[in-house]
């Protein structure tokens, strides 16, 4: 009988893989083992063409008229699409920024919109670049504290912690729904119905649960949420990101950076802004019109695959992933550094050890794989279920252990965690 260190047990599984057509949609290049679809994703081959079209047609032949033939309309076309993925309704998305501008821009008005309140509450496994626009926003605001929610283990934060924190002075809660390092998964509803009983408002980065993870926001009745486009939605490098602000708080928040395209009407030229009505007047800057025309070919395949079967598929990796660690990883050192509980876990998984960013390195440059690593130890294998075989899972897997075995990282130097 196969057992899940077996090519044929991959194999069986791969055959029976509802998705597996979806791989063919992307470029793939069979001499690497690409497990990091979580920091960057694969290059859609509808991609290729519609940004042929975008520069070509659109740009080289329309010129300036492509505005007014969807040019305007992208960031809530694109948007009102990416709504569909994370349970909410089409006017409740539009594709504006960065992940960190858009962050910025909700965290200032969520203060703005809860007067007398001093704190904003977070946690430790947050992504550190949201903390850092959490500072710069408090101290512009003034008069504000922010509260990071320690995790007891380095992979999770219990809700009981969060709901020590949170209470009448609480003006914000705002975490990474899916966290970077270990793939824990907060409970989104449970913490956003706890912050709105202290009469708190919530903001979820929903950066790494885009195209993996089902989310029903507007079930839960959270009221704002950020993500970027370039990891699951494989919107390609740098594309822009979207805002989720919920109908009946659109018009009562304010847009701290008050921009053109906000503007209720931009072509008079007034020196007085209004804002638009709806989502709409949180538009700042002209928007990004490539970045954006590359964005909706990953948002469509998402769409075609479904939610509920990329989750499915996700599970059942991470879950042999998870095999894979306890019959060849664990007895070379490995530690399992997320969560067991499939209910908790992403679509990633963090292996530690002590020599983790050489063995990393020594993947990279000798084994053909591309993982991720995350200081200090964590070698992070991101699984893609659009893409990501059951077959890449093993090989990986697999090389990994010979990185180990055959002691190849020692040749490597010890991790840099500075950018010259």
């Amino acid at each position: 009988m196969a057992t899940p260190v077996d090519v044929d047990f991959a194999r069986e599984l791969d055959a029976r893989d509802p998705l597996a057509r979806f791989r063919d949609e992307l470029i793939v290049d069979s001499d690497v083992l690409y497990l990091d679809g979580n920091s960057l994703g694969r290059l859609p081959r509808r991609t290729v063409e519609r940004m042929r079209e975008a520069v070509e047609v659109e740009w080289g032949g329309r010129l300036i008229r492509a505005w007014s033939e969807g040019w305007f309309d992208a960031p809530r076309r694109v948007g009102a699409k990416i709504a569909a993925l994370i349970g909410a309704a089409d006017d409740e998305v539009i594709v504006a920024d960065s992940t960190s501008v858009n962050l910025f821009k909700l965290v200032l008005s969520a203060l703005k919109a809860r007067p007398g309140r001093s704190t904003v509450v977070t946690d430790d496994l947050n992504f550190p670049s949201d903390i850092y626009v959490l500072r710069g926003a408090l101290d512009l605001a003034g008069e504000h504290r922010l509260e990071i929610v320690r995790s007891p283990d380095g992979i999770g934060v219990p809700v009981e912690a969060l709901a020590d924190a949170i209470d009448g002075r609480t003006a914000l809660v705002t975490l990474s729904h899916t966290t970077f390092k270990s793939g824990y998964v907060h409970d989104l509803p449970s913490i956003t119905a706890l912050a709105h009983r202290a009469g708190a408002l919530v903001l979820w980065d929903l950066s790494h649960s885009l195209g993996a993870m089902p989310i029903s926001l507007d079930e839960a009745r959270v009221d704002l949420a950020v993500g970027c486009t370039y990891k699951y939605a494989n919107g390609g490098p740098g594309a822009p990101a979207f805002v989720y602000i919920r109908r009946d708080l659109q018009d009562a928040l304010v847009n701290p950076i008050p921009g053109w395209f906000g503007q209720r009407a931009p072509f008079d030229f007034g020196l007085e802004y209004e804002a638009r009505r709806g989502i709409g007047h949180f538009l700042t800057g002209t928007p990004p019109v490539l970045s954006l025309a590359a964005i909706e070919p990953g948002v469509d395949l998402l769409l075609e695959a479904g939610v509920a079967r990329l989750r499915e598929k996700s599970v059942r990796q991470t879950e042999y992933l998870i095999a894979l660690w306890e019959a060849l990883l664990q007895p070379l050192g490995f530690t399992l550094n997320s969560p067991r509980d499939t209910d908790r876990r992403g679509s990633h998984v963090s292996f530690g050890h002590p020599d983790g960013w050489r063995i990393d390195q020594a993947l990279i440059a000798e084994m053909g794989v591309l993982p991720d690593f995350r200081h200090p130890d964590n070698i992070r294998f991101g699984v893609a279920p659009l893409y990501t075989s059951f077959a890449d899972i093993r090989e990986a897997t697999m090389r990994l252990a010979r990185v180990v075995t055959e002691r190849r990282y020692e040749k490597y130097p010890r991790a840099r965690t500075e950018v010259t």
